[in-house]
């Protein structure tokens, strides 16, 4: 395990002859990893649409004009029904989503705390997404049951403010550390194809790999470019590129649970193979990733059937957390008010598409 990577040593790994670096990576995943099993998510949107970001990316940002039908949170008793049928489907985690761009105390985070106590007792690993967290809301999220805690860093640290003028890289890294003063395992990945360079996919590899510990799982997402997004516009990736990243994190990061998420409908069953084969050992199951399609369950089955991969059980890698129930919670709110940064530069496409919205 290595934790002071470059991004000249990234690059070199990322740039070797596709067969070595294969090779590398295969031999790495082999060494740290069951080759023949994949650990199977699901992704469930809780709270759809109005987000007040502006991530060049995301369909949700209120400013844009998209076909997103916004919802607002999810009942209790819808979640654990979605839950229950993703696990009968072969689905060993459940992340749900909220476009927020952080948490707030109040009975909306009472109602997700309460979603989380439901899942863990279904013996179902339990996720969340939520925008940024204070150290007490990450306790509170760790006395429920919470398995993990996705924050993406979206990409390199210099390209960041390219995508996104409402929050600082910062707040991801600080978000991140929050995490990690409670017992909730980290995960963080990116987007590649959003008009980055090659440096900017070392550089967001270097800021997860340079993190100690590095986070136990990893999304590597294929941009999606969505119509009225300042996004919409930029042409998919190729399989080779995908199949690069995925080889060069599972490289650098080889403890790493590497998830293939968003983009795998642009993806062949060969292609996907190849990405298994480079070191990808999870996926989001499902037909939709919050927003964007995702390839039938059913599909994703029968793939595991002709490549000979099996689901991953739940609690392989860290042991079921115990949940507390909220009478008995240690750590209570604090109506907190953080000021998570407004950096104020503006970004022309993102401009452009919140124009072209207000039209």
């Amino acid at each position: 395990m290595r934790h002071n990577w470059t991004r000249e040593e990234i690059l070199e790994i990322y740039n070797k002859p596709l067969m070595e670096l294969l090779y590398e990576a295969a031999t790495v995943h082999r060494e740290f990893h069951d080759p023949n099993t994949v650990q199977v998510s699901t992704l469930l949107s809780i709270k759809t649409g109005g987000c007040p970001e502006d991530c060049g990316y995301c369909p949700q940002a209120a400013r844009y004009h998209t076909d997103i039908e916004g919802n607002d949170l999810m009942r209790v008793s819808h979640v654990k029904a979605q839950a229950l049928r993703a696990k009968a489907a072969g689905s060993s985690r459940v992340c749900m989503g909220a476009a927020w761009r952080n948490v707030k105390d109040g009975e909306e985070f009472d109602q997700v705390l309460e979603m989380v106590r439901t899942i863990n007792k279904l013996d179902m690993e339990v996720c969340c997404t939520l925008g940024m967290i204070t150290e007490n809301q990450a306790q509170r999220l760790a006395e429920a049951g919470l398995y993990a805690y996705n924050h993406n860093l979206d990409t390199s640290e210099d390209y960041y403010k390219d995508v996104i003028s409402t929050r600082a890289f910062q707040d991801r890294l600080d978000t991140i550390g929050n995490v990690r003063k409670t017992n909730v395992t980290v995960c963080s990945g990116g987007i590649i194809g959003m008009g980055e360079k090659v440096e900017d996919r070392a550089g967001m590899l270097v800021a997860l790999a340079t993190l100690d510990p590095q986070p136990e799982s990893v999304p590597i997402n294929a941009l999606v470019a969505v119509e009225g997004t300042p996004m919409e516009d930029i042409e998919p990736i190729s399989i080779w590129e995908m199949v690069r990243m995925v080889a060069t994190t599972r490289i650098v990061m080889p403890q790493t649970q590497v998830r293939l998420s968003a983009g795998r409908t642009q993806m062949s069953r060969e292609g996907q193979a190849m990405c298994f084969f480079a070191g990808a050992n999870s996926i989001f199951a499902g037909d939709k990733l919050l927003t964007t399609p995702n390839p039938d369950v059913n599909e994703d089955m029968e793939m595991f059937k002709l490549l000979g991969l099996n689901p991953q059980t739940p609690f392989v890698k860290k042991a079921q957390p115990e949940t507390v129930e909220a009478a008995d919670s240690k750590h209570l709110p604090k109506g907190e008010k953080p000021k998570w940064s407004r950096p104020g530069h503006t970004i022309p496409r993102n401009e452009e598409a919140k124009a072209k919205a207000k039209a």
